[in-house]
C-alpha cells in the first residue's frame, strides 16, 4: 500500500527536520550574540515553518488515505497526531513567534534570547508529535 509508505516517509522527514532544529540548529544559534541569533532565527523560522507545515499536511492526507484503504485506526491516529502540530503552533507557539518576528534586529537583547529559548522548548512538542506520528505509521505498516 503506497499511501501508507508515503505517509511514513513524510512523517519521518517531518520528524528528522524537527530533530535537526532541536539538536543542531538551535544549539548553534544559542552560541551567537543576541543580534546574530535573532538574525539567524527569523529566516530559519520562516523557511522551517513552510517546510514542516507542508510535510504535516501531506503526511496527514496520506495517513487518512491509508486509513481509508485499510480501516486500520493506527493510520488515522498517526495522521491526526501529525496534524496536531498545526493548532498547537497557531495557538501556543504563534504568540512567541510574533514577538520574535516583530523585534528589530538592533533591539535584540537578553529578553530576545529568553524568547528564543522558550520557542525551542515549545518546538520540542512538535518534535514529539512527529516522533509519535512516525511511530504510529510504523506500527500500522507492520
Amino acid at each position: 500500500m503506497i499511501s501508507g509508505q508515503l505517509a511514513l516517509v513524510t512523517a519521518a522527514l517531518f520528524t528528522g527536520a524537527a530533530i535537526y532544529v532541536s539538536a543542531v540548529e538551535h544549539p548553534a544559534r544559542m552560541a551567537l550574540d543576541d543580534r546574530a541569533m535573532l538574525t539567524e532565527w527569523k529566516p530559519s523560522y520562516k523557511r522551517g515553518f513552510a517546510m514542516q507545515a507542508s510535510l504535516a499536511a501531506i503526511g496527514f492526507l496520506l495517513g487518512v488515505w491509508a486509513f481509508w484503504e485499510t480501516q486500520n485506526w493506527l493510520w488515522l491516529a498517526g495522521a491526526l497526531t501529525l496534524l496536531a502540530g498545526w493548532p498547537y503552533t497557531l495557538l501556543v507557539i504563534l504568540p512567541t513567534n510574533n514577538r520574535l518576528l516583530a523585534t528589530p534586529i538592533e533591539a535584540a537583547n537578553a529578553e530576545t534570547r529568553a524568547l528564543i529559548l522558550r520557542w525551542a522548548h515549545l518546538h520540542a512538542v512538535r518534535t514529539a508529535l512527529g516522533v509519535a506520528a512516525t511511530s504510529l505509521f510504523l506500527l500500522a505498516s507492520t
